[in-house]
């Protein structure tokens, strides 16, 4: 009986990874389909053509398009939440704050380089409909806090919080939008590069954190 029992507990424990396995196989498609077309444009049929899986389990675990979509959301936004909430920068001076969370920023999303995409397609196609759904605003509010109470501090410069972490996201986020036009550029960049990334996250930072500075 006993054997019979761990037997049933490995059988259940396997089937468990194997779905997980199979929906982040899927969740990696699908963000690589919503960053290429969006959510209007996108097609179920072509994730499950670069997956192997049965359009049928895409549905059975997401239920629609709308739900992967949102699944995808979700996904790309829990390792910065994670990572962001982890760094305690309501206990840091504001520009150390500052400097971490853009850090945070940059290196998920250099290591998850079609979210920019993503976000672009929602605004133009959903008018954020399903953003307010996802962790954004969130991060969005953590940014915003920290320069309030930098402006509050005098540790900024007199400044709009809400205008500057627009332009703030800006910087970060437009090198992954517009990378597709940059590269055009006849530089021989690569741009996702290793190098090219890092560069990127220390240009950015330095240029924003000139930005907000007090003079």
């Amino acid at each position: 009986m006993a054997r019979q029992a761990n037997a049933e507990k490995s059988s259940k424990g396997k089937s468990v990874r194997d779905a997980e396995a199979t929906q982040a196989i899927i969740l990696a498609a699908a963000a690589e389909e919503f960053a290429q077309h969006g959510l209007t444009a996108a097609r179920t049929e072509a994730i499950a053509a670069k997956t192997g899986v049965a359009k049928s389990m895409i549905y059975y675990y997401f239920k629609d398009k709308e739900g992967l979509y949102q699944a995808v959301l979700e996904r790309s936004h829990a390792d910065l939440l994670q990572s962001v909430q982890q760094l305690g920068l309501e206990h840091l001076p504001p520009e150390a704050a500052l400097e971490q969370f853009l850090t945070a920023l940059l290196n998920c999303v250099s290591r998850n380089p079609k979210l920019p995409m993503i976000m672009f397609h929602e605004a133009i196609q959903n008018r954020g409909k399903r953003y307010k759904r996802s962790s954004s605003l969130s991060i969005d509010t953590m940014l915003i806090n920290i320069l309030e109470r930098g402006t509050a501090s005098g540790a900024f410069r007199p400044l709009d919080p809400f205008q500057s972490a627009i332009n703030i996201m800006g910087t970060c986020l437009f090198y992954f939008i517009g990378s597709g036009n940059i590269q055009q550029h006849p530089q021989g960049k690569r741009l996702m590069s290793k190098a090219m990334l890092e560069q990127h996250t220390q240009e950015a930072i330095a240029l924003i954190l000139a930005g907000v500075r007090r003079c």
